[in-house]
């Protein structure tokens, strides 16, 4: 490797960790706000725990901020270079625009193999601690997922809201219970209450105490022909509240997306040996839906080398120094990248039009027009 190289290969590296950390800083802290930090606002997760899973997250968004980080730093590094009238120096002393992107196609491919990596190994084995670690903390305090003075719709088919709570128990307790459209049905206001968890079915039991008790009409609640009934109780039958949908169990079954790659092929031998297949699908629509998530898999890896095969042409075509401005073109290419992959994964449900290959479809578009871009560049500097 000459000093020209070693020059390049550096400050592409370099700039391309800073922006998959980046990258990778923005997911964590999303996926944080969304899982973990009402958990946190809960006391159902200490701070060692939380840093535990903040930790746990990051094989998980690597997979995404591989390849925008990727395209980032060739953008900067090459825009800086190109700004610099570098590259315009190094292509008058007779260095092709291939010998100066070659260093570029080592980070590629270094990248690829890592993102090969994390996308079949880390980070399957840490989404799945990840997941199974925030489920058992939250096992450890159901309770706090009634908060006081709070509206609660966390729970299918109910509506509660508390106003004090003391361990258990709680006073000025409100409690509505919905049909299948989401209309009141049942409504109970009692002067206090008790909830418990039954970690046989998952479910909170409550039972109130002093509690009024307004029916409304089932076939239809929203009508007022008729008042509702309304009955004084000491004490309510128990309601019970499914914690399922919070605990994120995916009825016994692990997700394809966070499997290895021996999981995916025990996957995909398993359901070609099933006779009956859940939910009505077809054996070639359960077989199609691992590969799709085995593509997903290599084509997120191999993102990551056409991604900086794109990068190489950009940046010296658009020659910026501005990180804002290259930060937004990756932004823009990696948002139509991700569109388009996403699109295809609409239709695992048919086979027969090989979603599994019109999955490269993205990729390959990214290299044809880095391809095309690359080619035009070169031709104008030798006709310089």
């Amino acid at each position: 490797m000459t000093l020209l190289d070693r020059y390049i290969f550096r400050g592409v590296l370099t700039t391309c960790l800073a922006a998959v950390g980046l990258f990778a800083f923005v997911l964590i802290l999303v996926n944080a706000i969304r899982d973990l930090f009402a958990h946190v606002l809960a006391g159902q997760l200490a701070f060692a725990e939380f840093a535990r899973l903040m930790l746990l997250l990051v094989p998980f968004v690597i997979s995404y901020a591989l390849p925008m980080g990727m395209l980032t730093g060739v953008l900067l590094t090459l825009g800086r270079l190109s700004a610099d009238n570098e590259i315009t120096a190094m292509r008058s002393t007779g260095i092709s625009l291939s010998r100066i992107a070659r260093p570029v196609i080592v980070v590629g491919i270094l990248g690829m193999a890592a993102a090969l990596e994390v996308n079949f190994e880390l980070m399957p084995h840490a989404r799945v601690v990840y997941d199974r670690e925030l489920t058992l903390a939250e096992r450890t305090n159901p309770l706090s997922f009634i908060i006081p003075r709070t509206f609660i719709r966390d729970f299918p088919g109910y509506v509660l809201y508390v106003g004090e709570k003391k361990g258990p128990v709680f006073t000025d307790f409100w409690l509505w219970q919905l049909d299948d459209r989401r209309r009141v049905t049942r409504f109970v206001r009692a002067g206090s209450g008790r909830v418990d968890f039954d970690p046989a079915t998952n479910e909170l039991i409550v039972n109130l105490s002093n509690a009024e008790v307004e029916t409304l009409d089932e076939k239809d609640p929203e009508s007022f022909a008729e008042s509702p009934r309304v009955a004084s109780v000491e004490q309510t039958d128990p309601a019970r509240l499914s914690l399922e949908r919070i605990f994120g169990q995916q009825a016994g079954r692990q997700k394809l997306a966070w499997m290895t790659y021996a999981e995916l092929q025990a996957e995909m031998a398993r359901v070609s040996r099933l006779a009956v297949l859940p939910g009505g699908q077809t054996r070639a629509q359960a077989r199609m839906k691992v590969a799709l998530a085995i593509q997903d898999k290599f084509n997120g890896a191999f993102a990551v080398l056409s991604f900086a095969l794109l990068g190489v042409p950009l940046g010296i075509k658009v020659s910026r120094r501005e990180t804002s401005a290259n930060l937004g073109l990756a932004a823009l290419l990696g948002l139509g990248y991700y569109f388009l992959t996403v699109a295809v994964t609409w239709l695992d449900r048919h086979p027969s039009y090989r979603p599994d290959l019109l999955y490269w479809v993205p990729n390959l578009l990214m290299l044809g027009v880095g391809t095309w871009l690359f080619t035009r560049i070169d031709r104008r500097g030798r006709k310089r």
